[in-house]
C-alpha cells in the first residue's frame, strides 16, 4: 500500500475516532508504516496537515533517538 492510500484511508477514518484516542491510533498508524519501509521523509510529506500524525512521528523519531543514544553509552562504558 502507498503511503499516499494510507494518508487517504486516515484521513477518512479519524472522523470516526473519538478525539481521545485518535493520538494512540496516529502512533499506531506511524508505527506500521515505519515498518513497512515508509520512510520519516515520506510520512512528513504526506500527512503534511495532520497534526496527530506529525506529533506521533516526532514522538517516534525521540524514542528512536533516545534509544540511539543509550546504546551508545552502553558501548562506552564497556571500556
Amino acid at each position: 500500500m502507498s503511503v499516499e492510500l494510507a494518508a487517504e484511508i486516515w484521513t477518512e477514518v479519524k472522523r470516526y475516532v473519538n478525539s481521545v484516542d485518535r493520538s494512540e491510533a496516529a502512533e499506531t498508524l506511524v508505527t506500521v508504516l515505519i515498518d513497512n519501509d515508509v520512510s520519516a521523509e515520506e510520512i512528513k510529506n504526506s500527512f503534511k496537515g495532520d497534526g496527530d500524525v506529525k506529533r506521533a512521528l516526532a514522538e517516534y523519531l525521540k524514542e528512536e533517538e533516545d534509544l540511539g543514544e543509550d546504546e551508545e553509552d552502553d558501548y562506552d562504558d564497556e571500556y
